[in-house]
């Protein structure tokens, strides 16, 4: 049997598979991976559940775990609408001093995955669709050295700065 080498990451389930019940903070239940076709299905289901599964199915792993509720999301550092916004603007006045914060907002929002590096004739331009809009930026490339980028990226932590009230 051809089975392929990677498996799609899944998430733990918050409720039981199999009565759909959510599970309590610190809640002992079991995780069943059964093959399925080419790939796996994943199963976690409560103790209860557990005990009532047919025997005879021997699932490919399972283990016990204790349930843990997801943490609270991370604040991001810098919000995507504020790097996002201040890439327009600064597009848009097109003011030649911030070449270079115009260059590392764009590789911020593409790292974040916002912005798509496209294909380019040119080496010393560089071409970005958002992928949300679809829509095209075309940026100078400022050919930074590594010992440019750190006086760069205090610029742009200083734009993005909320300002003082």
């Amino acid at each position: 049997m051809s089975m392929q080498a990677d498996w799609e990451i899944k998430s733990r389930a918050h409720s039981c598979a199999r009565t759909e019940r959510e599970f309590a903070p610190g809640e002992t239940f079991f995780t069943i991976l059964v093959r399925e076709g080419e790939g796996f299905l994943r199963e976690d289901i409560c103790e209860e559940a557990w005990e009532a599964r047919n025997d005879n199915i021997q699932p490919f792993s399972f283990w016990r775990s204790k349930y843990e509720p997801p943490a609270p999301p991370r604040p991001e550092p810098m919000p995507r609408d504020d790097v996002e916004s201040l890439l327009r603007r600064l597009v848009a006045e097109n003011v030649p001093t911030y070449q270079n914060v115009r260059y590392i907002l764009a590789l911020m929002l593409e790292r974040k995955r916002m912005l798509r590096p496209m294909e380019s004739s040119d080496p010393d331009m560089l071409v970005y669709e958002f992928v949300a809009t679809g829509e095209t930026i075309v940026l100078a490339n400022p050919n930074l050295s590594f010992e440019q980028i750190p006086a760069v990226q205090r610029e742009v932590s200083t734009l993005l700065a909320p300002d003082p009230a």
